[in-house]
């Protein structure tokens, strides 16, 4: 089984190479936002327009008039049209129609790895050197790196790579396909797990584990009061403008180390895991629960948890959203309506008198539910 897997690498260009990044997003910017307005004229005029394949065919008449097309990578620029494609498709399936691209937003460009055989060599355009910590990007030549200290090489077949900007360092995330070797498991552990806004995850097992990462609010606040009373243009702006993307970076790259963590323990000590299908979106609409819910990456963990589980053999079993777990007596099967107040966190059986933690008996009942429908998976095969 081969599967896809980035790797992002914090990059140290030298000013002539970062000169060069900055031109080559600046004119994939340039090539999305006139292909951009060239298709929405075509439509009103035609009723239709030209895919992506047709655009890049104009690429090189447009590099006539605008030389300073020509100083970058012609795969960026094709990839910033697949990029539109895509951006479309998304609009045709319910997303927001596509926007032009605005200076200073999503600062990134994709590259292909273009292979090339000459005297019985390859050659490789993108190339990785851990050793060395270095990589080899179209028009770049060799960039140095730094990420994955305990690794001395990556065995795989390089396929592209991302170069972005982000709060004034540069990044490279470099797409390898890789073959994956999955073990055979027999399940023998089960667990459930209660998604939530008080608590990040309460396992059947009457684990708790919180949300750790605390936003520094005030300080957010201040710099961004200071922001709106910068001149635009100035470079004040400019460093009050870095301070915070580097603020909200520290929370994303804190983010992403704790949904690792808490997964990378679940996978690893149970072989089924059972979730609630939960709708994220309509619960947002709840103005009571949407900023916990945007402070708890619920749906980023169920994602993650869904890939590494696919790599390790393991099973990820979704019981239905309306399932009232909350409301359920785990020991009689009691269904108390009275629950549904979210600010009842413990209440009291009626019919068995057992005394219930809202979250942890929610997450026997999961486990009990997908349990259920793991056994008649396995009644069917047989």
């Amino acid at each position: 089984m081969n599967i896809l897997k980035g790797y992002v690498f914090r990059m140290y260009p030298n000013k002539k190479q970062e000169q060069l990044i900055n031109k080559t997003i600046g004119c994939s910017r340039f090539i999305y936002n006139y292909f951009l307005d060239d298709k929405i004229k075509e439509y009103k005029i035609v009723g239709k327009s030209k895919s992506a394949y047709d655009q890049i065919k104009l690429i090189p008449l447009l590099s006539k008039e605008k030389e300073w097309l020509k100083e970058v990578d012609s795969c960026a620029l094709r990839n910033s049209l697949f990029n539109l494609e895509d951006a479309f498709k998304r609009f045709y399936k319910g997303s927001g129609y596509p926007r032009f691209k605005a200076n200073g937003v999503h600062e990134r460009y994709k590259t292909n790895n273009i292979k090339n055989c000459y005297k019985g060599k390859e050659y490789n355009s993108i190339k990785l050197d851990l050793k060395n910590k270095t990589i080899t990007l179209p028009k770049l030549q060799e960039v140095k790196i730094r990420g994955y200290r305990n690794k001395e090489i990556i065995i795989g077949e390089i396929k592209s790579a991302v170069i972005k900007k982000e709060a004034g360092r540069y990044y490279v995330s470099v797409l390898i396909e890789e073959e994956l070797i999955r073990p055979t498991i027999i399940p023998r552990s089960i667990i459930g797990i209660d998604l939530g806004i008080k608590d990040l995850i309460v396992t059947s097992h009457n684990e708790k584990i919180e949300n750790k990462i605390k936003i520094n609010t005030k300080r957010l606040i201040g710099l961004q009061r200071g922001l709106s009373r910068c001149k635009a243009g100035s470079k004040n702006r400019y460093k009050l403008k870095l301070k915070i993307q580097r603020l909200y970076q520290k929370i994303r790259n804190a983010r992403k180390h704790m949904i690792h963590d808490i997964t990378n323990k679940l996978i690893k000590e149970n072989d089924i895991i059972v979730t609630e299908n939960l709708d994220v979106k309509s619960m947002q609409k709840n103005h009571y629960i949407a900023k916990g819910l945007n402070e708890n990456p619920i749906s980023e963990i169920i994602r993650v948890l869904k890939y590494k589980a696919a790599w390790n053999n393991k099973r990820i079993i979704q019981i239905d959203k309306y399932y009232p777990s909350s409301q359920i007596c785990s020991i009689c099967d009691y269904q108390n309506k009275e629950v549904k107040d979210l600010k009842l966190r413990n209440w009291e059986c009626p019919k068995c008198h057992t005394k219930h933690d809202r979250d942890y008996n929610a997450a026997l009942n999961i486990m009990f539910e997908g349990l259920k429908i793991y056994m008649k998976g396995l009644e069917q095969t047989i």
